[in-house]
């Protein structure tokens, strides 16, 4: 019994730790739906007091683009020009977006050079009134030097173009996606059913 108790009690505390950065069921790096619009919103928000930092993970888009970090609405100094050139950055390079307080509302913005279009991670503030980005949880990228955080690809095009989210992709740490009430309904659920599917088969 008490290995049954150990055992159901890590699998709880590792599905809470999985549920705090990920938004619905999503859960694949890159965009595993390429060509099907992605339907879900996103809230970020801030987890702690503290520096935002930013890991650049890659771009597939022929645009070049650059990222802007706003918070509580306003842009961040360290981010106003744009960061990240995706036709200039390599995999792993690193930048501070700024400072934050724990619970501030945190907006990201990807700015097209070559279009001169501008889209948000709050699908409300774009032109097309689309979402533009996928997120997720990232466990960390240790050979491309990039810690678990979380995971955020956006895309470039009007409309979503091909809907591959992976026109400019980050992970960005200390930042949030804020998941929806049924979402822990469900992942809590699941453990039950592991940890009654557990305790049976040790009565047997």
């Amino acid at each position: 019994m008490k290995n049954f108790i150990r055992l159901t009690t890590t699998l709880v505390i590792l599905g809470l730790s999985i549920l705090s950065p990920v938004h619905g069921s999503a859960s694949t790096v890159p965009y595993s739906n390429e060509g099907t619009h992605n339907s879900d919103s996103y809230t970020f928000t801030a987890t702690s007091t503290g520096e935002i930092h930013a890991y650049f993970y890659g771009s597939t888009a022929a645009y070049t683009n650059t990222l802007t970090m706003l918070v509580n609405g306003v842009a961040t100094p360290e981010t106003t020009a744009g960061v990240l050139n995706n036709q200039l950055s390599g995999i792993g390079d690193f930048v501070n977006l700024g400072f934050v307080n724990a619970g501030d509302s945190i907006t990201f913005q990807l700015n097209v050079l070559t279009t001169g279009k501008t889209w948000y991670s709050d699908s409300e503030s774009n032109s097309d009134g689309i979402n533009h980005v996928y997120s997720t949880a990232f466990l960390g990228d240790y050979e491309s030097n990039i810690p678990a955080g979380t995971y955020v690809g956006f895309e470039d095009i009007f409309r979503g173009g091909d809907l591959d989210y992976d026109d400019q992709t980050f992970v960005f740490t200390n930042v949030s996606p804020v998941p929806e009430p049924e979402t822990y309904a469900m992942m809590l659920a699941g453990l039950m059913l592991v940890g009654f599917k557990l305790r049976a088969e040790r009565m047997k």
